[in-house]
């Protein structure tokens, strides 16, 4: 699975650790930026998340002229639009995000929108349409799964046609991440655990697909390590800072390495079954990831063995003989699940969830064989081995 040819790119500047929203004020001077914008979402203000990041903001001189703060769950190009429309009124320079996945891809559509002009968002759609450097814009993500804060996609729902509008451009990468603490001290343990699994899930894919590279792998580890060796730790103890740090560090990490080398049929199938059930991206991501790796077993064998050790660490790597680690590894990430269902009712089925029916499997299937992520999956699928894994995923 070695590529004779790769390409690895990730230019965001990420500023990591216990004082880091204190400097965005000088990342924003840095860039002749003085008149900014926030964009957020209802739950993060009601968290008291937003006093951090203005105080940090008051205190180094920087206006935040405007907060739009009410980011739905699935953004549209009419919030899209919206926000934009708030950005020129009041004259803004610059955009900062806070939030999750869909505040921040949310910032991304209204910064091609100010900065390209007009209103028809879905003229931008695809991959490669921008040509040029857009406005200054920070990303404060406060949970630690997506990795959007690194990636240079995002999707935005077109309600009046009932479809999902992809944008895929380096110009959509963030000027910088700031990864604090602070932001995900407060998240509830089923999303704290639902987001972990979505990085997990971000990082095993990449380190098993088929657009795998050195530089990925490195990331994609790292990930591993830091989310298996302290997920449980924060659903013990929810205020433990490092332990908080670390798995933010590890959801940017499996977001660089996701970007780099893609991911395969759990994102496919997690794509769907949120399209058609509504259900978080987390959460699908934790139910499909251990029916993947049985699914695309034979052929990512020996990337899956090697993974153990970053699961489980060198000991039980040492111990488990050679032809069993790759099955170990997907034992692992049973036990892991096992045990935020545990703690936070984190769903391990389908039918755990409460919002699939059986009826609706063939759909799922259908759509996500259509889905883009299909393509770099390490073993080809087709509409009956999407449903088999769909019925084992049932439960």
């Amino acid at each position: 699975m070695s590529q004779s040819y790769y390409e690895f790119f990730c230019p965001v500047k990420v500023i990591a650790g216990k004082a880091a929203l204190e400097h965005i004020p000088y990342e924003l001077s840095g860039v002749a930026a003085t008149r900014t914008l926030l964009i957020t979402d209802k739950g993060v203000r009601a968290a008291g998340l937003l006093e951090p990041v203005l105080e940090a903001c008051e205190e180094g001189g920087q206006d935040i002229v405007s907060i739009y703060d009410d980011v739905p769950p699935d953004s549209s190009t009419h919030v899209v639009k919206a926000i934009a429309d708030i950005y020129r009124e009041e004259k803004c320079d610059s955009i900062i995000a806070v939030g999750g996945g869909s505040s921040i891809d949310t910032a991304k559509a209204v910064n091609i929108l100010v900065s390209e002009g007009g209103d028809d968002l879905a003229a931008y759609a695809g991959a490669g349409v921008l040509k040029r450097p857009l406005k200054p814009f920070l990303v404060v993500p406060t949970t630690a799964g997506t990795g959007s804060e690194v990636t240079a996609v995002a999707v935005i729902a077109d309600t009046e046609k009932s479809v999902k509008l992809p944008f895929t451009s380096s110009f959509l990468l963030p000027d910088a991440a700031i990864i604090d603490p602070r932001m995900t001290l407060t998240l509830p343990p089923h999303i704290t655990a639902a987001t972990a699994m979505d990085a997990m899930t971000h990082a095993t894919e990449a380190f098993t697909c088929m657009a795998k590279n050195p530089l990925s792998d490195a990331y994609a580890t790292a990930a591993v390590k830091k989310i298996s060796g302290n997920l449980l730790t924060v659903m013990e103890n929810p205020k433990d800072g490092d332990a908080r740090l670390e798995l933010a560090q590890a959801s940017t990490m499996a977001g660089i390495a996701f970007s780099n080398s893609m991911v395969g049929l759990v994102h496919s199938l997690g794509h769907a079954t949120g399209a058609i059930c509504h259900l978080p991206h987390g959460l699908c991501m934790s139910v499909y990831l251990p029916y993947v790796l049985e699914y695309n077993l034979e052929t990512i064998r020996e990337p899956l063995s090697e993974l153990l050790i970053y699961m489980a660490g060198p000991d039980v790597y040492a111990t488990t003989p050679a032809a069993r680690r790759a099955e170990a590894c997907i034992s692992e990430i049973r036990k892991l699940r096992d045990e935020l269902y545990k703690r936070a009712k984190l769903p391990r089925t389908l039918q755990e969830t409460g919002q699939v029916t059986e009826d609706q499997l063939e759909r799922i299937a259908r759509l996500a064989l259509d889905d883009g992520s299909i393509m770099f999956n390490p073993r080809e699928v087709t509409l009956d081995d999407a449903m088999a894994v769909l019925k084992r995923a049932w439960g």
